[in-house]
């Protein structure tokens, strides 16, 4: 990012449960989704071009078109990870598996010196 130009913000778009907890550390680029709404909101917020990290649902990551899906995860600007919904028990991405799918580089194959 060249000199002087401001930070893009950081934006979060899910269900209830997961935006609540964004909005009480004060971010304050929310999105609240529903699931008949969910692609139509993040493929706004993703085109959007604001934001430097969109912090999504796991659920929207499944209602995803292939296409889409692709397009978001060989993405860096924005950076889109994909959390789970609080208190449904989903697996978090590890970051071997964001480290491989955002940089294309395996963190089992870097060998400390």
């Amino acid at each position: 990012m060249p000199t002087g130009e401001p930070a893009k913000p950081v934006a979060v778009i899910g269900e209830r449960e997961l935006v609540i907890g964004f909005r009480l550390i004060g971010v304050k680029d929310t999105f609240l989704t529903s699931e008949q709404n969910a692609v139509k909101e993040f493929q706004r917020v993703f085109d959007e071009g604001s934001f430097s990290l969109i912090l999504a649902s796991r659920k929207i990551q499944t209602l995803l078109p292939e296409t889409l899906r692709h397009a978001v995860e060989s993405s860096i600007d924005p950076l889109v990870v994909f959390l789970p919904t609080p208190g449904a028990g989903e697996e978090p991405e590890s970051v071997a598996t964001l480290a491989k799918r955002v940089l294309g580089v395996s963190l089992d194959t870097l060998v400390a010196p």
